[in-house]
């Protein structure tokens, strides 16, 4: 109980510090407010100018590669056929429901 009761005090005393140190943070480590002002010698526009160009790369490399990668099998339903034989080996047509499970020997969802 009191090892309970430590925590809340010192959760209570670490929330009234941060907010009291949080009042007295000085002007100098504040980002600028001025949207216009140059960084790294840019302005806001060219960042977000350069910034949109890369994403648009970046989603046009990700999305052929997971176009050429993406092998997803449909759904079947109970009784409905899920998989092909071809001679020794079974081939999945498609991926039984959460609860029942294709049969090898009827080849359908069960």
């Amino acid at each position: 109980m009191e090892s309970v009761r430590a925590v809340v005090y010192l959760s209570v005393v670490l929330t009234v510090m941060t907010s009291v140190c949080r009042g007295e943070r000085s002007s100098e480590n504040q980002l600028p407010s001025v949207p216009d002002e140059p960084v790294f010698g840019l302005t806001a526009n060219e960042l977000a100018e350069a910034l949109q160009g890369f994403l648009d790369e970046a989603d046009s490399r990700v999305g052929l590669s997971v176009e050429k990668k993406a092998s997803v099998i449909p759904r079947c339903d109970v009784g409905e056929r899920c998989a092909m034989k071809h001679g020794p080996r079974i081939g999945r047509l498609c991926d039984c429901l959460r609860g029942t499970a294709c049969n090898t020997f009827f080849l359908r969802c069960y």
